[in-house]
């Protein structure tokens, strides 16, 4: 293990630094939580309803998982607070010896939900059972994630899209997400061994950003996220929020970036400063017959894939992908997807092994290349491998983005 530089803990979190780039704002640290030490930058899978979709704890805990993410809301609704609580929590009810984070569930009340109204009391709704009204308090909120006994808890904020024209209804949802935490804080009844992490809102003007990191830094939560983006937003505009948001957050606690997930997204936000990751799109994905590689995504639905009998990625080591004389492998080939990629859903599982399996790697070989300091280097040769032809087909928000903290992808040093 790398030697720690510097290190933070509270009751139940310990932040190790144990790297910084000397050219990017990316670092590489432990986080030791109440169910193991995780190590930063990190791709958190999403088990929605407690459970990965196609997989098993064992196979999840095999690509090297360490903390997946819950769905506060879905799990409110079933198996509810009762059961629970009877079962003793989220861990218990899957089976998952590591780290679990929950979010609030406000988003999906907002996203998912005909007619959800936003109050200062909390987020009315109603029920997709029966049509009846319902609230979702901050104090509502914190309850069922002290139930659902999450690693980390995510305060009740109120969400709304980046690409919302109304500034007056933006700095409403801003500073009202600042008084949801002060009541979520008030609320936490486990702060011996749950983690509440604060929530930064603001959309995408910069000013509002700056404020309300500075409230939200004033309330000492052990991390800190950055939420309301990958709305729909321009890149560019993504790019710059999370660029600025990291540069005023403190160094010594998690930074968590909420929603994102596509491979160039983390790469990019890691050199911006971001630690923490997740998103449904891998496994989402997968059962679309999709591959997520080093080269791109393979669309194992097409045709020409019909006789291919290599491995889905060559030189990938899950165990989709492992020949069968190597622990356990299972020796996939793309002609099997193919094959069952339409109408069997052995091929979604398959995939979605491979494509989590991808993720974790990803954000494993962007720590080595952080703790080696070699993160500019690994950086072109990422864009490199994604877009063979040419630097021109390079995206230009990462381009310029990446320029922003010291990383030329189109300067023609070593790749």
């Amino acid at each position: 293990m790398a030697n720690v530089i510097a290190s933070q803990s509270s009751a139940a979190l310990t932040f190790d630094l144990v790297a910084r780039c000397s050219t990017t704002r990316a670092r590489a640290s432990v986080l030791t939580l109440p169910h193991g030490p995780v190590q930063l930058p990190i791709f958190m899978p999403v088990a929605t309803q407690a459970s990965l979709k196609g997989l098993t704890p064992e196979q999840l805990e095999e690509t090297g998982c360490r903390l997946c993410l819950n769905n506060t809301y879905h799990l409110g609704l079933k198996p509810g607070q009762d059961v629970l609580a009877a079962m003793g929590g989220a861990h218990k009810l899957q089976g998952w010896n590591h780290n679990i984070l929950t979010d609030s569930g406000g988003f999906q009340m907002v996203s998912l939900l005909k007619l959800a109204k936003v109050t200062e009391e909390g987020v009315e709704f109603l029920s997709p059972h029966d049509g009846t009204p319902m609230l979702l308090t901050p104090e509502h909120s914190i309850g069922l994630q002290n139930t659902i006994g999450s690693d980390i808890i995510m305060q009740l904020d109120d969400v709304l899209v980046t690409t919302s024209p109304d500034a007056r209804r933006m700095r409403e949802a801003m500073e009202r997400s600042v008084r949801w935490l002060d009541r979520c804080i008030a609320a936490h009844r486990n702060p011996g061994t749950q983690n509440l992490f604060c929530i930064v809102q603001g959309g995408l003007d910069l000013d509002m950003r700056r404020e309300c990191c500075a409230a939200m830094v004033a309330r000492g939560t052990p991390g800190i996220a950055i939420g309301g983006l990958s709305g729909g937003e321009a890149k560019a505009d993504y790019c710059r929020v999370v660029a600025c948001c990291t540069e005023l957050l403190p160094e010594l606690k998690p930074r968590y970036v909420m929603g994102i997930g596509y491979p160039e997204d983390l790469v990019v936000s890691v050199a911006l400063g971001a630690d923490m990751f997740d998103c449904v799109w891998p496994t989402r994905a997968a059962r679309f017959g999709n591959a997520v590689t080093r080269r791109g995504v393979l669309n194992l639905r097409n045709a020409r894939y019909a006789s291919d009998f290599g491995p889905v990625e060559d030189g990938c080591a899950c165990a989709c992908c492992r020949p069968r004389d190597q622990q356990g492998g299972l020796g996939v080939t793309r002609a099997f997807v193919h094959h069952n990629a339409a109408k069997e859903t052995v091929a979604a599982h398959l995939l979605t092994i491979h494509n989590v399996h991808y993720q974790l790697d990803l954000m494993r070989r962007v720590r080595e290349a952080v703790v080696t300091d070699e993160y500019p280097a690994f950086l072109r040769r990422f864009f490199a491998d994604l877009y063979p032809d040419s630097r021109a087909d390079y995206p230009a928000w990462a381009v310029e983005a990446l320029r922003g903290v010291g990383v030329d992808l189109l300067s023609d040093e070593e790749t």
